[in-house]
């Protein structure tokens, strides 16, 4: 400290003024947050992008992001219905014409109206607009036959990811062994680890089964909260179903016996759901932990905690600029939940153009209405083709040597395990690079192809995965998969 007390005071003498913002100085905190689904490759995928636009010579001529679950960006048509009510209620003065549905006008006046000044630009209320929360809570009842919601426990976010960082910093407390243990699964969406790293909570990973299409096992949960209790004291238990990046559903039974493991060891339950929509495997089904948690009755619904999320950004919608999301709250304390309101208001309000969006996406045209058949023809499409994509994929990876794929069950991500020669780890280390990042930077240069290396999601000491989108057009993802399938057996080949 002393030494650099006096090294600014001779900058002063010199006439020059230290930064008072310095790696040294900035919350150390930030400094280890790592988010690999944005990280370094896909920055050098950038850089590439902009070289080929300069006309620099590369063995492809695009680079195909398969990194990001951003349905959108990979070509998925958005659903007219939404974009019909988004349009009229970002400009009124189309409600007056012909080209619209008379539904699709009923809902944008609604929305309108629950609006200050009648305008999507002005702000609402911290935890939404109340017509939207009431619109979902009917829509959370529908999809769990007939179970109720209380609109008053919704809230809704910028996208779930907000509402997720949210309940961590209600979650976070202590110091020493007393700080707060959160339960993650590995592999892991690394939103939480970044999360917890910049919360400065304890990160107590569990391991998903590969062997088993990745099922999540009791007793691996408890030889990890067992562990955990010589550091931290856990006090929180996420599941991410269906699963991100491993793609796996939770059997009823599963979600039965996590439900009862974190109510034998006082866990707050986080149900990250925001795939619940997109379930594609024969005989897997989603079930929400809200609906499992009222059906098993007292004591296990009138007192296991649980905060369950979705957003607009994945499913059949893919709208993820839009920033939509929320999340319910289950026998939460009522003193927490005034805190939990007030903590989001200091982020004002989410993007109102978000909530429209998620009252859309809960409240979709009904088979009387006359948009109803576009809907449901869109819809079914969209959902039809990553079934189809899930299935090729999966496929695909298992013809290859050295290569292996679970089934994907749901979500939109395969995580193909892939064999490494020694040499190819040795080269890596010597690069300082984990083994799979060194893979996936070379198949980039080489291919254009950009996936994300399991090291960033976490995985077993000594395996090998990347996740990639299932997400690209049906041609130009078996072209991509054909070039990965192909690449492999090249890199095997030039470092055996």
């Amino acid at each position: 400290m002393a030494s650099q007390g006096n090294d600014r005071i001779q900058a002063s003498r010199n006439g020059l003024k230290g930064k008072v913002l310095t790696l040294d100085t900035m919350n150390p905190c930030v400094r280890r947050v790592e988010y690999a689904v944005r990280g370094p490759i896909v920055q050098r995928a950038l850089e590439l992008e902009q070289e080929l636009r300069q006309g620099v010579k590369k063995p492809f001529t695009e680079v195909i992001r398969a990194n990001i679950g951003d349905a959108q960006a990979m070509g998925q048509r958005p659903i007219t219905f939404f974009r019909q009510v988004l349009a009229l209620c970002v400009y009124p003065n189309l409600l007056s014409s012909p080209d619209f549905p008379e539904d699709a006008k009923r809902r944008a006046e609604r929305i309108l109206q629950a609006c200050g000044g009648h305008s999507l630009g002005a702000y609402s209320i911290s935890s939404g607009i109340q017509p939207i929360r009431e619109d979902v809570a009917q829509y959370i009842e529908r999809r769990d036959g007939g179970i109720p919601a209380d609109p008053n426990n919704i809230f809704l976010s910028t996208g779930a990811s907000d509402a997720i960082v949210t309940m961590l910093k209600l979650l976070v407390a202590g110091e020493g062994r007393a700080r707060t243990g959160v339960l993650i699964p590995i592999p892991q969406y690394p939103l939480y680890s970044a999360a917890l790293a910049e919360l400065d909570a304890v990160q107590v990973d569990y391991y998903l089964d590969e062997e088993r299409a990745w099922a999540l096992d009791i007793a691996e949960l408890r030889r990890a909260l067992c562990q955990a209790r010589d550091r931290c004291c856990p006090r929180v238990l996420c599941v991410i179903n269906p699963g991100n990046p491993t793609g796996q559903v939770q059997t009823r039974e599963c979600i039965e016996a996590v439900i009862r493991f974190a109510f034998e060891e006082g866990l707050f339950l986080m149900a990250d759901e925001v795939y619940q929509d997109n379930v594609y495997a024969e005989g897997s089904q989603f079930h929400s932990f809200k609906k499992v948690l009222t059906e098993m009755g007292p004591p296990y619904a009138t007192q296991q905690e649980l905060a369950s999320f979705h957003s607009v950004s994945k499913g059949y919608m893919g709208e993820c600029g839009f920033r939509g999301g929320y999340v319910e709250v289950v026998n939460m304390d009522a003193e927490v939940q005034k805190q939990m309101a007030k903590l989001m208001s200091v982020r004002l309000c989410p993007p109102v153009p978000g909530q429209a969006l998620m009252g859309m996406v809960v409240s979709p045209p009904t088979p009387s209405e006359p948009s109803f058949k576009q809907f449901q023809a869109e819809r079914q499409e969209v959902l039809a083709e990553l079934a189809a994509k899930a299935k090729l994929t999966e496929q695909v990876f298992n013809e290859a040597p050295g290569i292996r794929c679970n089934p994907v069950q749901g979500a939109m991500y395969s995580f193909p395990r892939m064999q490494l020669p020694l040499k190819a780890v040795q080269r890596a280390q010597e690069l300082g690079l984990a083994p799979d990042m060194f893979f996936c930077l070379c198949l980039l240069e080489e291919t254009g192809i950009c996936v994300v290396p399991g090291s960033g999601f976490g995985q077993q000491e000594g395996t090998y995965h990347f996740r990639m989108t299932i997400l690209p057009p049906m041609e130009k993802l078996r072209v991509l998969l054909e070039k990965l399938r192909h690449f492999h057996a090249k890199f095997t080949h030039e470092y055996s």
